[in-house]
């Protein structure tokens, strides 16, 4: 099938999925004014997961590497492979345990409290459901849908079930759901229907009927195991992530600002939606279109080049671009903690080779010296006590929107060294929540553009 096909037939399938999601799913809830998911930062000393603490900078950083050589392996995976508009959704409670972001909400008649890894580059949502035959140790109680009486299960009917090669395939009048990582990370379980709670303040709670989500039986050698974290929170552009089901509560468009990962979060953070999300100071807004391929669903944008130091690499054009075997290109990931350059030769130049030979030569002709990391990082030099000349990266993306990365959000420091906090990338080019801080990220599907601005994610 040719690739103009193969889109054309995406694009039906998600149209068609998200008429029955807005048929579907229904939504209640007490003066509703849209939603903000609240993010509460689980290494905060507020928080029971405080772990800041209990983690050396190295295991920390070795943690980063694990959690970013997950996810690149799920991206090989993939990449080969009508309700009233006025209750909108505008913002839900948001936490960080350790590395990681997550969302915070209830589920079924019995309000489960769950915690789930906020991820934009994961489609379907689930969470660790009993009976279980097989489940990661979490610190929240594991929620038990046969305790909830507005739990079903998906019909293999649904359009979801119905997909040739898709990740749902049904089994003994089930609609069983198969998430599988090169590596050995998966889960498995049943495609489900559930009532969604968000809170919004003690009293008051938007709630969502009939979500699709997953509810996971078996799941192995998971990274975020001993959190309270239980699943994903998918926000990817796939017909089954909770932005396409909730599209006509959020106006297709979401929000949020990563506070520094080495602060402490001072107050609650919120992954905001449509209209809650603050208006970006013109003169120092950037706006990128993003770009769609058949059965890829991730943020990608068109990345032009990147400058070192303030100059401009001579990258040829199809450098970063996206290719016919659904490789290459450039996403934004909040799930990808450290951003990634792909390591293919592409028209004979290696694109993270030639930003790694650039490190090389700047921090040796400032005598230097390269030492290793526990983290498995590549680019890691001691550092004098009066060296403070650090290098920084611009990202070029198309419509002349420079994406600045300043020293601080670039390296890893360490007492006595410091790293490059950039990874390979063996499938595409990925720009992670490690070059995210401190910046104001606006995804808006509906215009399909991302816009972003520096601003200070404290005060968010």
């Amino acid at each position: 099938m040719s690739l103009s096909l193969r889109f054309l037939s995406a694009k039906l399938f998600l149209c068609l999925c998200l008429t029955l999601f807005q048929h579907h799913v229904t939504f209640s809830a007490s003066n509703p004014t849209g939603l903000t998911l609240r993010a509460v930062l689980d290494d905060s000393p507020n928080s029971p997961l405080y772990l800041i603490e209990n983690m050396t900078i190295a295991e920390r950083i070795e943690r980063f590497i694990q959690v970013t050589n997950a996810k690149d392996n799920y991206l090989n995976l993939n990449a080969r492979v009508g309700p009233d508009n006025s209750n909108s959704l505008s913002r839900v409670v948001m936490a960080r345990d350790g590395l990681f972001y997550s969302v915070w909400l209830l589920i079924g008649s019995q309000g489960q409290e769950v915690k789930l890894l906020m991820d934009t580059g994961g489609g379907l949502t689930w969470t660790q459901c009993q009976p279980c035959l097989n489940c990661f140790p979490q610190n929240l109680p594991i929620y038990d849908s046969r305790a909830s009486t507005t739990y079903s299960t998906l019909s293999c009917d649904h359009p979801l079930c119905q997909v040739e090669g898709s990740l749902y395939t049904c089994v003994d009048d089930l609609c069983i759901f198969v998430h599988n990582y090169h590596g050995g990370l998966y889960t498995t379980g049943v495609a489900s229907l559930e009532t969604f709670y968000f809170p919004m303040d003690p009293s008051t709670a938007l709630t969502f009927n009939n979500l699709v989500f997953g509810c996971s039986r078996d799941s192995r050698n998971v990274v975020f195991q001993d959190t309270e974290l239980s699943g994903i929170f998918g926000m990817n552009m796939m017909p089954d992530s909770l932005m396409s089901q909730l599209s006509s509560f959020t106006n297709f468009r979401f929000s949020y600002c990563l506070v520094p990962f080495p602060d402490l979060i001072p107050h609650t953070l919120f992954l905001r939606f449509g209209d809650d999300i603050p208006l970006l100071p013109p003169e120092r807004v950037k706006t990128t279109m993003f770009v769609h391929a058949p059965y890829l669903y991730n943020y990608y944008v068109n990345l032009v080049t990147i400058s070192f130091l303030n100059d401009r690499l001579g990258f040829p054009p199809s450098q970063f671009q996206l290719r016919e075997d659904g490789l290459g290109g450039c996403f934004v990931d909040s799930g990808y903690l450290l951003t990634a350059i792909e390591d293919n030769y592409v028209g004979g130049v290696n694109a993270y080779d030639v930003l790694m030979d650039l490190f090389t030569a700047y921090y040796e002709s400032n005598n230097l010296r390269r030492t290793t990391d526990p983290s498995g990082l590549d680019m890691c030099f001691e550092r004098p006590n009066d060296f403070n000349n650090f290098a920084n990266l611009t990202f070029h993306f198309d419509g002349e929107a420079d994406y600045f990365v300043p020293p601080q959000h670039l390296h890893i420091f360490q007492q006595d060294h410091f790293c490059v906090a950039i990874t390979r990338g063996r499938y595409a080019t990925v720009l992670g929540a490690w070059q995210q801080q401190n910046k104001r990220m606006l995804y808006d599907v509906g215009l399909g553009r991302l816009q972003f601005a520096d601003e200070n994610c404290a005060n968010d």
